[in-house]
């Protein structure tokens, strides 16, 4: 057990210069400062896809934290990710469960959680498989050029839905191209920590810009804090027991291909950030995201 972390070290040099690896840390502060980014860059996997699936996204965020904590620990926190709902989902969840996209309640969410439940062991199972017999297959049946392309077809998928939230809306139209001009002036003109939290100083930029737009000058629609100064400061999550029936079963649990195929581009991408092999962790990260996604399949 004293060998399944690994030795954590300080991070020595210029973050400019040198990448930190996964298992170096930063000071506690800009560690905080980074994972606040981090969760607010996630807030399309954690908030907007389970909106889009009809699911709660008050308890998908806390089920992202809990399935975060337990994939950190089942891979010895030698994989750093930040687990969220996948895209992939969407589409499938929408057919077994006749929800249209966006229209609300979901229904039929115990059936959709069913079928992710059995996404769920099916991804954990091509772990332990990957495990056994090494990671030379899998890395030969999805190459870069296949992950990459899959995660490009599934962001081209929501394109409409976007362009759908704009359309006729011009000033919400400015206001996400400002929110890109921000991120841009900060990547352009900072440099060191500053420039690796362009992402969260982008969004407070925007913000306060929106805010002097919107609640100053009355443009668009104010932002109205008295239904969060409203509510409980704790509440208990309302579950719900998943419902196994075996069509929607066999049409969400090939979604487990596509997770593979995303996280299967994610470490590599994270290897090649930090100049580090990441490959030999692969089969515990499938099994450790396998167990998570079966976990809030019994959640939502």
């Amino acid at each position: 057990m004293a060998n399944w972390f690994p030795k954590w070290q300080a991070y020595q040099g210029k973050i400019d210069h040198r990448p930190v690896a996964s298992y170096e840390y930063l000071p506690p502060l800009q560690s905080a400062l980074l994972g606040v980014q981090h969760a607010f860059a996630m807030f399309g996997a954690t908030v907007l896809a389970p909106l889009l699936m009809g699911f709660s996204p008050n308890l998908a965020i806390l089920m992202s934290g809990v399935c975060t904590i337990l994939f950190f620990l089942l891979t010895g926190g030698r994989v750093p990710s930040y687990l969220g709902s996948s895209f992939a989902f969407i589409a499938v969840v929408a057919a077994a469960t006749g929800h249209m996209t966006g229209s609300g309640v979901n229904p039929n969410l115990a059936v959709a959680l069913g079928g992710i439940v059995a996404c769920g062991v099916v991804y954990a199972l091509i772990g332990f498989a990957v495990i056994l017999t090494g990671t030379r297959w899998i890395e030969k049946l999805m190459p870069p050029v296949v992950t990459g392309a899959i995660v490009m077809i599934i962001g081209l998928n929501l394109a409409p839905i976007t362009i759908k939230n704009v359309a006729g809306q011009p000033f919400e139209l400015w206001m996400a191209l400002i929110t890109v001009l921000c991120m841009g002036v900060i990547a352009v003109f900072s440099q060191g920590l500053l420039q690796r939290l362009l992402l969260l100083l982008g969004l407070l930029m925007a913000y306060a810009i929106y805010v002097l737009a919107t609640n100053g000058l009355g443009y668009g629609n104010a932002i109205d804090f008295s239904t969060i100064a409203a509510a409980p400061w704790f509440g208990l999550p309302h579950f719900t027991e998943p419902a196994f029936e075996l069509n929607a079963m066999l049409i969400i649990a090939p979604v487990a291909l596509i997770l593979v195929a995303e996280n299967l581009g994610h470490i590599k991408a994270v290897g090649a950030m930090t100049g580090e092999n990441l490959t030999p962790q692969l089969g515990k990260a499938f099994v450790a995201d396998g167990l998570a996604t079966t976990l809030s399949g019994h959640q939502v």
